[in-house]
Protein backbone atom coordinates (compact mmCIF):
# COMPACT_ATOMS: atom_id res chain seq x y z
CA UNK A 1 0.00 0.00 0.00
CA UNK A 2 1.25 3.60 -0.98
CA UNK A 3 0.02 6.18 0.62
CA UNK A 4 0.36 9.97 -0.56
CA UNK A 5 -0.79 13.54 0.19
CA UNK A 6 -0.34 15.57 -2.88
CA UNK A 7 -1.06 19.06 -3.00
CA UNK A 8 -1.18 19.77 -6.77
CA UNK A 9 -0.50 16.53 -8.34
CA UNK A 10 3.45 15.44 -7.74
CA UNK A 11 2.99 13.07 -4.83
CA UNK A 12 -0.27 12.03 -6.52
CA UNK A 13 1.81 11.11 -9.97
CA UNK A 14 4.71 9.54 -8.13
CA UNK A 15 2.41 7.41 -5.98
CA UNK A 16 0.33 6.26 -8.51
CA UNK A 17 3.66 5.31 -10.93
CA UNK A 18 5.34 3.35 -8.40
CA UNK A 19 2.03 1.88 -7.70
CA UNK A 20 1.82 0.82 -11.00
CA UNK A 21 5.25 -0.78 -11.27
CA UNK A 22 4.72 -2.63 -8.13
CA UNK A 23 1.41 -4.09 -8.54
CA UNK A 24 0.60 -2.09 -5.79
CA UNK A 25 -2.45 0.40 -4.92
CA UNK A 26 -1.93 4.44 -3.95
CA UNK A 27 -4.58 5.89 -1.44
CA UNK A 28 -4.48 9.44 -0.67
CA UNK A 29 -4.29 10.39 2.66
CA UNK A 30 -7.64 12.44 2.36
CA UNK A 31 -9.47 9.19 1.39
CA UNK A 32 -7.73 6.24 3.66
CA UNK A 33 -8.78 5.77 6.74
CA UNK A 34 -6.95 5.80 9.89
CA UNK A 35 -6.40 1.67 10.18
CA UNK A 36 -3.10 0.52 8.35
CA UNK A 37 -2.14 -3.09 8.22
CA UNK A 38 0.59 -4.06 6.03
CA UNK A 39 0.78 -7.99 5.58
CA UNK A 40 3.98 -10.35 5.01
CA UNK A 41 5.49 -9.64 1.53
CA UNK A 42 3.32 -6.27 1.41
CA UNK A 43 5.54 -3.21 1.19
CA UNK A 44 4.36 0.28 2.94
CA UNK A 45 5.00 3.66 0.82
CA UNK A 46 4.91 7.00 2.28
CA UNK A 47 4.88 9.88 -0.77
CA UNK A 48 4.90 13.57 0.59
CA UNK A 49 6.16 16.68 -0.74
CA UNK A 50 9.07 18.92 1.23
CA UNK A 51 7.48 21.39 3.21
CA UNK A 52 10.35 23.78 4.68
CA UNK A 53 13.02 21.02 4.49
CA UNK A 54 10.18 18.45 6.50
CA UNK A 55 7.07 16.74 6.80
CA UNK A 56 4.39 18.45 5.66
CA UNK A 57 1.84 19.53 8.21
CA UNK A 58 -0.95 16.93 7.27
CA UNK A 59 1.19 13.86 6.30
CA UNK A 60 2.57 14.90 10.08
CA UNK A 61 -0.75 15.15 11.81
CA UNK A 62 -1.88 11.57 9.56
CA UNK A 63 1.25 9.87 10.74
CA UNK A 64 0.44 10.54 14.20
CA UNK A 65 -3.40 9.63 14.39
CA UNK A 66 -3.21 6.55 12.10
CA UNK A 67 -2.66 3.17 13.63
CA UNK A 68 -0.36 1.67 11.36
CA UNK A 69 0.75 -2.03 11.90
CA UNK A 70 3.20 -3.57 9.28
CA UNK A 71 4.43 -7.36 9.33
CA UNK A 72 7.89 -7.72 9.80
CA UNK A 73 9.09 -8.89 6.52
CA UNK A 74 7.62 -5.80 4.84
CA UNK A 75 9.38 -3.43 2.93
CA UNK A 76 8.70 0.46 3.85
CA UNK A 77 9.88 3.28 1.80
CA UNK A 78 9.66 7.03 1.27
CA UNK A 79 9.42 9.13 -1.06
CA UNK A 80 9.77 13.19 -0.63
CA UNK A 81 9.41 15.49 -4.07
CA UNK A 82 11.26 18.39 -3.67
CA UNK A 83 12.19 22.20 -5.22
CA UNK A 84 15.73 22.87 -3.79
CA UNK A 85 16.43 19.89 -1.15
CA UNK A 86 14.20 17.04 0.46
CA UNK A 87 15.96 18.00 3.36
CA UNK A 88 15.59 16.02 6.58
CA UNK A 89 12.07 14.54 5.78
CA UNK A 90 14.07 11.17 5.03
CA UNK A 91 14.55 10.89 8.99
CA UNK A 92 11.74 13.02 9.95
CA UNK A 93 9.49 10.48 8.17
CA UNK A 94 11.54 7.07 10.06
CA UNK A 95 11.19 8.86 13.41
CA UNK A 96 7.56 9.16 12.80
CA UNK A 97 7.39 5.35 11.65
CA UNK A 98 9.34 4.28 14.34
CA UNK A 99 6.42 5.53 17.12
CA UNK A 100 4.51 2.74 15.36
CA UNK A 101 7.28 -0.12 15.63
CA UNK A 102 7.62 0.46 11.99
CA UNK A 103 11.65 0.44 10.62
CA UNK A 104 12.03 2.66 7.32
CA UNK A 105 13.85 0.11 4.96
CA UNK A 106 14.92 3.20 2.18
CA UNK A 107 14.21 6.85 1.64
CA UNK A 108 13.97 8.11 -1.67
CA UNK A 109 13.75 11.86 -3.38
CA UNK A 110 12.66 13.23 -6.62
CA UNK A 111 13.04 16.69 -7.69
CA UNK A 112 10.04 18.25 -9.24
CA UNK A 113 8.56 21.25 -10.13
CA UNK A 114 7.94 23.18 -6.94
CA UNK A 115 4.62 24.69 -6.26
CA UNK A 116 5.99 27.01 -3.51
CA UNK A 117 5.78 30.07 -6.17
CA UNK A 118 6.28 32.59 -3.20
CA UNK A 119 9.97 31.45 -4.63
CA UNK A 120 9.71 29.32 -7.50
CA UNK A 121 8.50 30.80 -10.83
CA UNK A 122 6.72 28.84 -12.95
CA UNK A 123 5.38 31.07 -15.38
CA UNK A 124 7.41 29.18 -18.34
CA UNK A 125 5.88 26.32 -19.79
CA UNK A 126 8.45 24.97 -21.30
CA UNK A 127 10.80 25.39 -18.72
CA UNK A 128 8.08 23.35 -16.25
CA UNK A 129 7.58 20.69 -18.97
CA UNK A 130 11.17 19.85 -18.92
CA UNK A 131 11.46 19.52 -15.21
CA UNK A 132 8.72 17.02 -15.33
CA UNK A 133 10.65 15.43 -17.75
CA UNK A 134 14.01 15.26 -15.48
CA UNK A 135 11.72 14.10 -12.74
CA UNK A 136 10.47 10.74 -14.81
CA UNK A 137 14.40 10.10 -15.10
CA UNK A 138 14.55 10.31 -11.42
CA UNK A 139 11.27 8.42 -10.55
CA UNK A 140 12.37 5.37 -12.89
CA UNK A 141 15.36 5.26 -11.07
CA UNK A 142 13.32 5.31 -7.66
CA UNK A 143 10.99 2.77 -8.76
CA UNK A 144 14.22 0.57 -9.63
CA UNK A 145 15.20 0.88 -6.45
CA UNK A 146 12.29 0.34 -4.93
CA UNK A 147 11.79 -3.04 -7.25
CA UNK A 148 15.29 -4.54 -5.72
CA UNK A 149 14.19 -3.38 -2.39
CA UNK A 150 17.15 -1.13 -1.78
CA UNK A 151 17.61 0.43 1.78
CA UNK A 152 19.35 3.02 3.27
CA UNK A 153 18.80 6.88 2.84
CA UNK A 154 18.97 7.71 -0.66
CA UNK A 155 16.87 10.97 -0.74
CA UNK A 156 19.55 13.84 -1.56
CA UNK A 157 20.69 16.68 -1.26
CA UNK A 158 19.82 15.59 2.55
CA UNK A 159 19.80 18.25 5.44
CA UNK A 160 20.56 16.71 8.80
CA UNK A 161 17.54 16.32 11.39
CA UNK A 162 19.14 19.11 13.32
CA UNK A 163 18.06 21.27 10.77
CA UNK A 164 14.10 21.45 11.97
CA UNK A 165 14.93 23.78 14.76
CA UNK A 166 15.59 26.19 11.98
CA UNK A 167 12.84 24.84 9.92
CA UNK A 168 9.86 24.40 12.35
CA UNK A 169 10.02 28.46 13.29
CA UNK A 170 10.30 29.42 9.40
CA UNK A 171 7.02 26.88 8.64
CA UNK A 172 4.95 27.79 11.33
CA UNK A 173 5.23 31.32 10.74
CA UNK A 174 4.60 30.24 6.86
CA UNK A 175 1.64 28.76 7.82
CA UNK A 176 -0.35 31.63 9.05
CA UNK A 177 -3.51 31.81 7.35
CA UNK A 178 -3.22 35.92 7.28
CA UNK A 179 -0.34 35.12 4.45
CA UNK A 180 -3.47 34.78 1.95
CA UNK A 181 -4.91 37.44 0.21
CA UNK A 182 -8.06 37.69 -2.57
CA UNK A 183 -8.23 39.86 -4.95
CA UNK A 184 -11.44 41.67 -6.76
CA UNK A 185 -11.85 39.20 -9.87
CA UNK A 186 -12.60 36.56 -7.62
CA UNK A 187 -15.97 34.67 -9.29
CA UNK A 188 -17.07 33.00 -5.67
CA UNK A 189 -16.88 29.62 -7.28
CA UNK A 190 -16.14 28.17 -4.02
CA UNK A 191 -13.86 26.14 -5.06
CA UNK A 192 -10.72 27.00 -2.75
CA UNK A 193 -12.70 25.82 0.18
CA UNK A 194 -14.22 22.78 -1.40
CA UNK A 195 -10.33 21.66 -2.40
CA UNK A 196 -8.27 23.22 0.82
CA UNK A 197 -7.53 19.75 2.46
CA UNK A 198 -7.34 21.24 6.15
CA UNK A 199 -10.96 22.87 5.35
CA UNK A 200 -9.25 26.01 6.46
CA UNK A 201 -11.25 28.31 4.22
CA UNK A 202 -15.43 28.76 4.14
CA UNK A 203 -17.30 30.88 1.78
CA UNK A 204 -18.69 33.96 2.85
CA UNK A 205 -20.75 36.61 1.37
CA UNK A 206 -19.26 34.88 -2.10
CA UNK A 207 -15.81 35.24 -1.21
CA UNK A 208 -13.52 33.29 0.09
CA UNK A 209 -12.73 33.29 4.04
CA UNK A 210 -9.60 31.45 5.73
CA UNK A 211 -11.59 30.18 9.51
CA UNK A 212 -8.22 28.66 10.65
CA UNK A 213 -5.01 30.61 12.33
CA UNK A 214 -2.89 28.39 10.00
CA UNK A 215 -2.99 25.38 7.37
CA UNK A 216 -0.64 22.95 5.37
CA UNK A 217 0.34 25.45 3.23
CA UNK A 218 0.17 22.98 -0.04
CA UNK A 219 -1.29 25.88 -2.20
CA UNK A 220 -3.75 24.00 -3.72
CA UNK A 221 -6.31 27.04 -3.20
CA UNK A 222 -3.96 29.61 -5.03
CA UNK A 223 -2.99 26.85 -7.98
CA UNK A 224 -6.55 25.62 -8.79
CA UNK A 225 -8.51 29.33 -8.32
CA UNK A 226 -9.78 29.27 -12.36
CA UNK A 227 -9.28 33.44 -11.76
CA UNK A 228 -5.73 33.13 -10.29
CA UNK A 229 -7.41 35.04 -7.57
CA UNK A 230 -5.80 34.26 -4.55
CA UNK A 231 -2.47 35.18 -3.69
CA UNK A 232 0.35 34.30 -1.04
CA UNK A 233 2.84 37.14 0.82
CA UNK A 234 4.24 40.16 -1.31
CA UNK A 235 2.91 39.22 -4.97
CA UNK A 236 5.42 37.23 -6.10
CA UNK A 237 2.95 34.22 -6.87
CA UNK A 238 1.25 36.60 -9.55
CA UNK A 239 3.94 36.86 -11.34
CA UNK A 240 5.48 33.46 -10.76
CA UNK A 241 2.41 31.52 -12.01
CA UNK A 242 0.10 28.46 -11.84
CA UNK A 243 0.84 25.43 -11.35
CA UNK A 244 -0.25 21.57 -11.22
CA UNK A 245 1.06 18.30 -12.86
CA UNK A 246 -0.54 18.06 -16.23
CA UNK A 247 -0.88 13.86 -15.68
CA UNK A 248 -3.30 13.88 -12.66
CA UNK A 249 -6.21 15.44 -11.46
CA UNK A 250 -6.67 16.52 -7.91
Amino acid sequence: MIIYFSGTGNCKYVAEQIAAATNDKAVSIENCGKQIHIKHGENLGVVFPTHFWEVPAIMRDFMKQATITADKSAYAFTVATYGTTPGCSGTDMKKLLQKHGVDLCAAFSVKMPDNWTPVFDLSDPEKVRRQNENADKQLAAVIGKIQSKATGNHANPKAPYAVRKLSDRLYDKARRTSNFTVEECCIGCGMCAKKCPVQAIEMQHKKPVWTKAQCTLCLRCLHFCPKFAIQYGDGKTRQHGQYHHPKVDI
